[in-house]
């Protein structure tokens, strides 16, 4: 199931690379650039071979929510490895900080409370933000969503 999830995909807005091994392999070099050692190389290689790979397994008839959300089926393919909830937490919740900015973007809504109810969830938000960093970092992603995300979570930790 990994292997054919890594070959999926073709260029698209987001994705230049083509197929998720592609984007994987991007993110696998990152981590190196990054210098990342011991446990959080790991947990970011890790992070990184699962998070998107079950894209193509998503039933397109289907709202992309819930089960039928690549992310919770990356979670729940991750499940048969793993138990750390850090880790699996950080595959179902990655791509949330760009939803709830791209909604904000969209509605000129506030996303404090989404945003609130999601970092509640988070039991290692430093983890989670180092993978959303990694994730945004490769060619053809805006920046301005992870920085938006960084600052958010700044802004609280100062209010705390």
């Amino acid at each position: 199931m990994l292997v054919e999830g890594l070959r999926w995909g073709t260029p698209r807005r987001g994705h230049p690379e083509g197929s998720i091994g592609a984007h994987v392999g991007d993110l696998l070099r990152t981590i190196d650039q990054w210098g990342e050692t011991g446990t959080r190389r790991c947990e970011l290689r890790f992070l990184a071979l699962v998070h998107d790979t079950l894209k193509g397994r998503v039933k397109e008839w289907l709202p992309r929510t819930g089960e039928n959300h690549h992310a919770m089926r990356a979670r729940r393919f991750a499940e048969r490895y793993s138990s750390d909830e850090r880790l699996l937490t950080t595959i179902e919740l990655h791509d949330r900080p760009y939803s709830l900015w791209k909604r904000m973007r969209r509605t000129g809504e506030d996303q404090g409370q989404r945003l609130d109810e999601m970092l509640d969830r988070l039991p290692d938000p430093q983890l989670f933000l180092r993978f959303v960093e990694l994730d945004g970092s490769t060619r053809g992603k805006d920046p301005a969503p992870v920085r938006w995300f960084r600052d958010e979570l700044a802004a609280r930790s100062k209010q705390r």
